[in-house]
């Protein structure tokens, strides 16, 4: 929206030229990701005090940690703040004739849509369950499934829908159709990892940032001709414009956190959880690095696993694996403090950001 504007003016008088600056994208990433913490800081103190006065309190589970209980009431629905300064940032600074950005906000603003439905049944009948898990995952589907669709028929360049290996050069494999299901596979199951890792104040929002600060990474160098060839990555040229919306995720994520951080002021809600899930989940596949989202999201996809594996071991045997899952609460019902587990998980994402960035190398 502004990119225009500012080219215009940059056009119109020499001392005006500066404007010029605007075109670069690491520029307007860096833009993206302050205008989405500012938004995020006037808005979220207006936005707790009226889901304060609308009563808009988070649903404890009764089989939780006893010390979760004292967060029922804490305001819930706290990610509808980054989903408006997510939009907003990456609508004032990217290229709106860019087809991957309107893809990621589709797909955010959906999948938001579907999380703040869930998180108003929940509330509306007092209860943690919210929508039901067969209409949660039918929805979730049916707009995964409309995203593969469109960027499998929309793609231009064999790279758009290849499969990449992590830490091998020449490895690189033409899905063809199976595209369509993997896209739907990613999306989906990085919505739902990110919604069960969202159960301790700040766990799920760092490693969010993290791993969206990565992406977009590699969604410059990917987007960069001489940088793609140097480093054997795709080169995709659409996938400048997720620079904005990556830094502006940043943004917004950091400025949550602001008020997340424990012990939280307001929480996410699957309004939150299930949108940023399926953004880092698209933003993977658009700059073709799904199997680095795996190593990268490390924390999400063990949280998930440990619900797999105690739901799989009870029905089973009987008997559960974990004290409770997803596995945070194990380590809190193991007597970890709750920033310990929190930090401990930031430290892990982390690590595990800064080996999937070393890939563009070592390849």
């Amino acid at each position: 929206m502004l990119l225009d504007l500012f080219a215009w003016l940059s056009q119109q008088r020499e001392y005006l030229s500066v404007f010029g600056v605007v075109q670069y994208i690491t520029f307007r990433g860096i833009l993206g990701v302050l205008t989405a913490l500012i938004i995020s800081f006037i808005v979220g103190p207006v936005m707790i005090r009226k889901l304060s006065d609308y009563k808009v309190g988070q649903m404890v589970r009764h089989e939780g940690p006893k010390s979760h209980h004292i967060k029922a009431g804490t305001p819930t629905m706290g990610g509808a703040l980054i989903l408006v300064a997510v939009s907003i940032s990456t609508l004032l600074w990217s290229d709106l004739g860019n087809r991957y950005v309107w893809a990621v906000i589709s797909v955010t603003l959906m999948f938001g849509l579907i999380g703040g439905i869930d998180d108003y049944k929940k509330l509306r009948y007092g209860n943690s369950k919210g929508l039901s898990a067969r209409n949660k995952f039918f929805w979730q589907s049916v707009v995964a499934l409309a995203m593969a669709f469109i960027l499998f028929y929309s793609a231009k360049l064999p790279a758009e829908t290849e499969l990449i290996v992590p830490f091998f050069k020449n490895i690189v494999i033409d899905l063809g159709w199976l595209y369509i299901p993997m896209v739907y596979f990613v999306i989906v199951g990085s919505s739902n990892a990110v919604n069960l890792t969202d159960g301790l104040d700040g766990l799920a929002i760092m490693p969010t940032v993290l791993v969206a600060g990565a992406l977009g990474v590699f969604a410059y160098a990917g987007s960069h001709a001489t940088f793609a060839n140097y480093l054997a990555i795709p080169h995709i040229p659409l996938a400048a414009e997720l620079v904005v919306y990556c830094g502006a995720l940043v943004g917004a994520g950091l400025g949550f956190l602001w008020f997340n951080a424990y012990p939280a002021q307001v929480f996410m809600g699957d309004v939150g959880a299930l949108a940023l899930g399926a953004a880092i989940g698209l933003l993977a596949v658009l700059v073709r690095q799904e199997l680095v989202l795996v190593i990268m999201g490390g924390v999400f996809v063990v949280e998930t696993a440990s619900v797999i594996l105690q739901v799989a071991s009870y029905k089973l045997t009987g008997r559960r694996i974990f004290r409770m899952a997803p596995l945070h609460h194990h380590f809190e019902l193991r007597g970890w403090p709750e920033p310990r587990v929190i930090v401990r998980f930031w430290i892990i994402t982390v690590i595990l950001v800064l080996t999937g960035l070393a890939t563009l190398k070592l390849r």
